[in-house]
């Protein structure tokens, strides 16, 4: 066994190898899957093609037809499967209408120039040697790796910065791989697993790609989540996540504050829910530019807001203060008013509890005060 056969035989199994990757890989999409598989399987039909080439070259018991035919199917799959690799990265609306008709006339004149020894010429002794028209071959297999090369610099620009250094090393190596064989000796036959190594790092960046944009969307989708859609506070499932991490103990002159609209449902019944909505969001601004400013606001209901933050007695004194003049001085264009009532827990006051118990003492408070609002201005509380 030659070394270069050897070599291909290594890329063959290699190329196996990256299939079953492939195909075990959950992050990429079936249709991906398909390209990258096909483009692995262009890469070893060609490879055969070439080595069937050189070991049959000079043989003289094979006749002229299969030695011609053989090189014409070399000819036709080396620039398809370096356009395979350009397939593979393409964008769905990036994709060039030009390189199936270039992969298709390619293949036409070298199927004709079998019969005729365009591309190639062989002489008595059943040598292969370059015909007249082997140089059009050589002009079309440069314009595959211009619009190559083109296609992974464009390819590049999708990713981050820091995401490019390997896409365009990927690029540089299969270049040079092919630039040995081809440019530089033709005893050098290393084109092949040039492409092989090339389709590999592909895999790799695109599936680490595909890894990042799943993370990406995973965080936009938690960001989503922790926050609230209507008001722009924290959401109740921020509220549950913030609240269990408190394991180890709560800060010190850390104060829990309750908050719940008054008249809401009489807003809604009266003035529709957008009017309520409204309403909502107004007193979501006016806690976080009062108790929240320093601290986390979260709506854990419809009309019920809890803020965690770090205040003293005094601090949380003047924060309700200002609470009370920010909605008293509130107006919107549906509804003309808006009234809270607070609970606040401090836990130098209850010592030991722990951040359920501190909402449920702020929650007490609150309702106090609720109660206290229903029987001064004679409304049901249970119409709120």
């Amino acid at each position: 066994m030659t070394y270069y056969t050897s070599i291909i035989i290594m890329t063959l199994l290699a190329l196996g190898v990256l299939s079953i990757l492939i195909a075990e890989n959950n992050r990429i999409s079936e249709q991906k899957k398909h390209l990258f598989i096909a483009t692995n399987i262009l890469i070893a039909l060609a490879a055969i093609a070439e080595c069937t080439g050189v070991h049959i070259s000079g043989h003289a018991n094979i006749p002229k037809g299969i030695l011609a035919a053989v090189k014409a199917v070399d000819y036709t799959l080396t620039p398809l499967a370096g356009g395979s690799l350009i397939m593979s990265i393409q964008q769905p609306n990036t994709r060039s209408r030009i390189l199936p008709w270039l992969f298709a006339g390619n293949a036409v004149l070298q199927i004709i120039s079998a019969f005729h020894g365009w591309m190639v010429t062989i002489d008595n002794q059943n040598h292969y040697t370059h015909g007249p028209l082997y140089p059009v071959y050589v002009a079309f297999y440069l314009l595959i790796i211009i619009i190559l090369t083109s296609k992974m610099l464009s390819y590049g620009k999708s990713f981050r910065k820091q995401n490019r250094k390997s896409l365009y090393a990927t690029m540089v190596l299969v270049l040079i791989g092919i630039a040995i064989q081809e440019v530089l000796t033709q005893n050098c036959r290393i084109s092949y697993l040039a492409l092989t190594f090339g389709a590999t790092f592909l895999f790799i960046h695109y599936s680490e790609f595909s890894q990042l944009q799943l993370d990406d969307k995973i965080t936009e989708q938690q960001v989503k989540i922790a926050n609230d859609a209507l008001t722009g506070t924290l959401s109740r499932f921020a509220y549950i996540d913030i609240s269990n991490s408190y394991t180890n103990g709560i800060p010190e002159n850390f104060a829990v504050f309750l908050i719940d609209i008054n008249g809401l449902k009489t807003v809604n019944d009266s003035l529709g829910h957008e009017a309520g909505d409204e309403l909502i969001c107004g007193a979501a601004q006016c806690i976080e530019n009062s108790i929240g400013k320093n601290g986390k606001t979260f709506r854990i209901g419809g009309d019920e807001f809890v803020v965690f933050t770090i205040m003293t007695k005094e601090q949380t004194e003047a924060a309700l203060s200002d609470l009370k003049q920010k909605t008293q001085a509130w107006t919107g264009k549906k509804v003309s008013q808006l009234s809270v009532s607070v609970g606040c827990a401090l836990a130098k006051d209850y010592e030991g509890f722990s951040i359920k118990n501190l909402v449920k003492e702020a929650d007490r408070s609150m309702y106090q005060q609720k109660k206290a609002y229903y029987q001064a201005t004679g409304r049901d509380n249970r119409h709120s």
